[in-house]
C-alpha cells in the first residue's frame, strides 16, 4: 500500500543551517542525478532494547570473556527489519526513485533520482553556495516524509555536499589547520629547529627535538617485537576532498609506498584500496589530503607490516562519511579487526548535525558489538578544536572549548598527542603536545585535542577517573582515552608526494594509526591464544592504568585564552591515561 503523501512529519535531527560566510550563487540543477543514503532504525529488539550502557556492560570483563556478534548473527539480531526496507523501497518507487543499494546488516538503503524528485520526496530545500573558492550544494531547514516512513528512518544523507570532516595532521614548518606546505617547501623545513615553547623547552632539556620513524616510536613505546600483525586487517577511513579547482581526490601512491617501506627496511604490507559510494584512491589531486592517507598507511603498516591494510575511500560529505565507515565495519571480505579514523570536527551544532552524529554513533556501536576497535584522532587544535582561521582567512573560533567527533563517542578509542624525546633507545621526556597558534606561516603550530563532551554522557568505564564537568556543566565523556607522539618536530618521517626525502609529519592523525597498529599486534596474539579480539578496549584499559606512561606536564590551551585543560596525575583531558607501554597493554588485554 502506498504511503499517505498528504501528511508529513519532520525527520528528527535533520535540521541544517548554511555555514557562516557562505553565499548563495543560484539554484541547484533539478535534473542532476543524485544519490542519497537512508539509514534505518535497528530491528526492534525482542528483549530489552540496546542502549549505550548495555553495550558497555558487555565489555566490562577481559576480552577473553567477551562474546561478539558474528556479521551473520548481527544482521539477524540488529539489522534493519526487512519490512522497513520494503516500505522504503515502495516510498522510493512512489517518487520515481531507484534503489541502488540495500543492506539489512548496515541498515542502509541508497536511492537515486533527479534532485527534483529527491527534494520532493523529502521536502529538501537545496541551493548552490560558495564559500571562498569552494562551491557546494547546501541544504537548509529540516527534512520530512509521511509519518509511517519517518518512524523507520534514523537519518537521510546526501542532499548537502559540504565537507563533513577535516584531517588531523601537521607537517613540520607548515601552516595550521591541517594544511601543509608544498612537499618541496616542507622538505626544506624538515631539518630546521622550530622555536620551542615553554613545554618544548622542558622536553628539550632531557632530549633533542628530532623526528622518528614509526618503528622507532613503536620501540620506544615497547610494542611487542615478536608480533607483526599477521592474520589481522587494519581498516583506514579516508575521505576524498575537493581541491581549489573543484576536483575530487585523495589517495596514496603505491610507488611511493614501496620506496618508503624499502627505505625503512620493513616488509611492505598488503594494501587494498576499497572505493565506497563514489569514493576512490585518487592521489595527486588534493596534496593536503594525500598527506593524511600516506601518514595513515605508513604508520600503521610500519608498526604491523604483517597485517593487511584496507583503505576505505568515500567522499568528504556527511553521506560519504556514513557510507565509508559503515562499509568498513560491515566488510565481510577484508574483515578489519581494528579501524583508524584521522578525520573529524567539533561535535556540536552548527559544526555538525544531530542526524550526522547519531548516524556515525550507531555505526560505532555496531563496531563494538562486532568486536572491532575504532581508534580516532582527538584533533590538532587543542581545547578549541577549531583552527585559528578558516580557509578564507576569517576567524574560525567561537571562544568556547569543544571536543572532536567521532573521538568523543564512548565507542571510539580517542587518541591524543604528546611531544616525545629520546636518548638512545629510551624515552628521555614526554609532555603534552602544544606548539601554540602560528605566529607566522613557516612556524609549526597545533596542540592535542581534548576536553569534555557536551553531548555524550560519562561512560561507566571512566567512573574511576576524575573527569571535570563539560563547558555546559554536563557530566560528559572525557577525551582522549590514550595518547602518543604527535608533535610535528618529533613526528614521523613520512614519504609523500613523490619526494625523495622523508618528511616529518605529526598530529593526532599519526596517533590513531599508531594505536591501530598496536591493537593489530595484540589481536594477532589473542587469535593465537584462541581468544576474542580486543574490541572495545577502554573498560579494561581504565582498570590497568599502570600500562601507561603518565603525562603530567603541559596543557592543550593552544590559544592561551581558554585556560583549559592542564595535564596532571592520572587521566586528564590532554593526554588521557598517557602513552602506552605496549607489552603491558598486551598483557592487560589478555595477551
Amino acid at each position: 500500500m502506498a504511503s499517505n503523501k498528504s501528511k508529513r512529519s519532520t525527520i528528527e535531527g535533520s535540521e541544517r543551517a548554511i555555514p557562516r560566510g557562505a553565499k548563495a550563487v543560484g539554484k541547484s540543477d533539478p535534473g542532476q542525478r543524485t544519490e542519497i543514503t537512508i539509514m534505518l532504525r535497528p530491528r526492534p529488539a525482542a528483549t530489552a532494547p540496546v542502549t549505550t550502557e548495555s553495550l558497555l556492560s558487555k565489555s566490562e570483563g577481559s576480552p577473553a570473556q567477551r562474546q561478539y556478534s558474528t556479521r551473520e548473527s548481527f544482521a539477524n539480531d540488529h539489522g534493519a527489519d526487512p519490512a522497513d526496507i520494503d516500505a522504503i523501497e515502495r516510498f522510493a518507487h512512489d517518487h520515481d526513485l531507484a534503489v541502488t543499494y540495500s543492506s539489512p546488516a548496515e541498515r542502509l538503503v541508497r536511492v537515486s533520482g533527479t534532485l527534483k524528485d529527491l527534494s520532493a520526496a523529502f521536502k529538501a530545500n537545496v541551493k548552490q553556495y560558495r564559500l571562498g573558492k569552494n562551491v557546494f550544494r547546501g541544504r537548509s531547514g529540516s527534512l520530512s516524509a509521511p509519518p509511517d516512513i519517518v518512524a523507520k528512518i534514523a537519518g537521510v544523507f546526501g542532499f548537502d555536499t559540504r565537507p563533513a570532516a577535516r584531517p588531523h595532521f601537521r607537517v613540520l614548518g607548515a601552516s595550521e589547520g591541517g594544511k601543509s606546505l608544498s612537499p618541496k617547501k616542507a622538505a626544506g623545513k624538515s631539518k630546521k629547529k622550530s622555536s620551542a615553547s615553554g613545554l618544548k623547552a622542558a622536553a628539550a632539556a632531557t632530549g633533542r627535538l628530532v623526528p622518528f620513524t614509526a618503528p622507532e616510536v613503536a620501540k620506544l613505546y615497547n610494542f611487542p617485537a615478536h608480533l607483526d600483525g599477521s592474520g589481522q586487517c587494519i581498516g583506514l577511513i579516508e575521505l576524498n576532498s575537493y581541491n581549489q579547482y573543484q576536483q575530487l581526490g585523495t589517495g596514496y601512491s603505491a610507488a611511493d609506498l614501496k620506496k618508503y617501506f624499502a627505505k625503512l627496511k620493513v616488509p611492505m604490507p598488503k594494501i587494498t584500496a576499497v572505493g565506497v559510494a563514489g569514493g576512490s584512491n585518487l592521489p595527486n589531486i588534493d596534496p593536503d589530503s594525500d598527506v593524511e592517507v600516506m601518514l595513515d598507511v605508513e604508520v600503521a603498516g610500519a608498526v604491523a607490516p604483517g597485517a593487511k591494510i584496507a583503505v576505505y575511500f568515500g567522499p568528504n560529505t556527511g553521506k560519504g562519511f556514513v557510507d565509508v565507515l559503515s562499509a568498513a565495519v560491515h566488510d565481510n571480505v577484508h574483515k578489519p579487526s581494528v579501524i583508524s579514523i584521522s578525520w573529524g570536527g567539533p561535535e556540536d551544532i552548527p559544526y555538525t548535525t544531530k542526524q550526522q552524529r547519531d548516524g556515525l554513533e550507531q555505526i560505532l556501536q555496531d563496531a563494538a558489538q562486532l568486536g572491532i576497535t575504532v581508534c580516532c584522532s582527538a584533533g590538532d587544535d587543542g581545547s578549541n578544536d577549531q583552527p585559528l582561521t578558516d580557509a578564507q582567512g576569517n576567524p574560525a573560533r567561537d571562544g568556547k572549548p569543544h571536543v572532536d567527533f567521532p573521538a568523543s563517542s564512548a565507542f571510539a578509542l580517542a587518541c591524543g598527542g604528546t611531544t616525545l624525546t629520546a636518548k638512545g633507545n629510551a624515552i628521555a621526556g614526554e609532555v603534552t603536545w602544544n606548539e601554540g597558534d602560528p605566529k607566522r606561516q613557516d612556524q609549526p603550530s597545533g596542540s592535542t585535542g581534548g576536553g569534555v563532551s557536551n553531548i555524550f554522557p560519562l561512560p561507566s568505564y571512566q567512573a574511576p577517573v576524575s573527569v571535570p564537568k563539560s563547558p555546559s556543566n554536563f557530566k560528559g565523556r572525557g577525551v582522549p582515552d590514550v595518547s602518543g607522539n604527535a608533535d610535528s618536530a618529533t613526528g614521523y618521517l613520512i614519504k609523500i608526494a613523490q619526494r625523495p626525502e622523508l618528511i616529518p609529519v605529526g598530529g593526532t592523525s599519526a596517533v590513531a594509526p599508531l594505536w591501530a597498529g598496536l591493537i593489530a599486534l595484540i589481536n594477532q596474539r589473542l587469535t593465537a591464544l584462541h581468544k576474542p579480539h580486543v574490541g572495545l578496549a577502554q573498560p579494561t584499559l581504565y582498570k590497568t592504568q599502570t600500562a601507561f606512561r603518565d603525562i603530567t606536564a603541559g596543557n592543550n590551551d593552544v590559544s592561551g585564552k581558554l585556560h583549559k585543560y592542564k595535564a596532571g596525575d592520572g587521566w586528564d583531558p590532554c593526554t588521557g591515561l598517557g602513552s602506552p607501554n605496549g607489552a603491558l597493554v598486551l598483557k592487560a588485554l589478555g595477551g
